[in-house]
């Protein structure tokens, strides 16, 4: 079994094993998920500095823009989290719910929290007038995050959850309602 298939019977058997061991490790993956979140916004600063790259948009378009770009990936992210407590389970992966979620906005796209967390990407992009942020960092970002995606997270998803899994991702497409990125 190489790595891929190490990690992903890892996740696999933590989600589906010991609910104290779950609640141990959420907290600890998802700071673990933040910290490299933040990463990609850090390193856009001494990139836009190192090219020499002049600000995204002028100050007072960019704070004007920046306000509802993040506000809109704020309330998705958080919209997304909120749709796991009732199913009594988190968006991280060692710790999902025992049923797929559908309700909410997880009814229009696979993966709103994700798509909620580029927005709130863009709009940092935005506020600190960074392009490589904005152009580098956060493409970046979701390109990891698709390849993660397709090469963990599905594949568990479709283990644990079986036909039901197959069928939502069928319909539902990964990160935007209108656009179909399956």
């Amino acid at each position: 079994m190489g790595l891929k298939g190490s990690w992903l019977h890892l996740i696999y058997k933590t989600a589906t094993g010991s609910r104290k061991v779950r609640l141990l490790i959420t907290p600890i993956v998802a700071l673990s998920y933040f910290l490299f979140a933040l990463l990609f916004v850090i390193f856009s600063f001494p990139t836009d500095r190192l090219f020499g790259f002049p600000g995204l948009l002028p100050p007072s378009i960019s704070s004007v823009l920046s306000i509802p770009v993040i506000f809109l990936g704020l309330f998705l992210a958080f919209w997304s989290v909120l749709h796991f407590i009732p199913v009594r389970g988190t968006p991280v992966p060692f710790n999902p719910p025992p049923d797929l979620v559908t309700s909410g906005p997880y009814a229009y796209t696979r993966n709103p929290m994700l798509t909620g967390l580029f927005i709130l990407l863009f709009g940092l992009g935005f506020a600190f007038r960074s392009i490589s942020l904005f152009f580098i960092f956060t493409p970046l970002f979701i390109l990891v995050n698709v390849m993660e995606i397709k090469a963990i997270e599905e594949p568990e998803l479709e283990m644990r959850l079986g036909r039901k899994y197959l069928e939502y991702k069928k319909e539902t497409p990964m990160f935007l309602p209108w656009r179909d990125l399956r």
